[in-house]
């Protein structure tokens, strides 16, 4: 069985802070000073970046981001 990875990409500089992410998803956001952020994430050019092979709740929290500050890759 071949496992599948993809990548989380949030731009935490645009968070505002709705916290959508973090109730359709808290396995990868949490609240932290009033702005969502992606949990074990590492930093690329400003951005926090995470692989994992679970992308269906990160899918559904990208989809309901007022600002559009997550990506999904597949």
């Amino acid at each position: 069985m071949v496992i599948r990875m993809g990548k989380i990409i949030q731009r935490h500089n645009e968070c505002i802070g709705c916290g959508a992410c973090v109730a359709l998803d808290s396995e990868n956001f949490e609240m932290d000073g009033g702005q969502a952020k992606l949990k074990n994430a590492t930093e690329s050019n400003g951005n926090l970046v995470k692989e994992t092979s679970n992308l269906e709740n990160a899918k559904n929290a990208a989809n309901a981001c007022p600002v559009k500050c997550i990506e999904i890759e597949e």
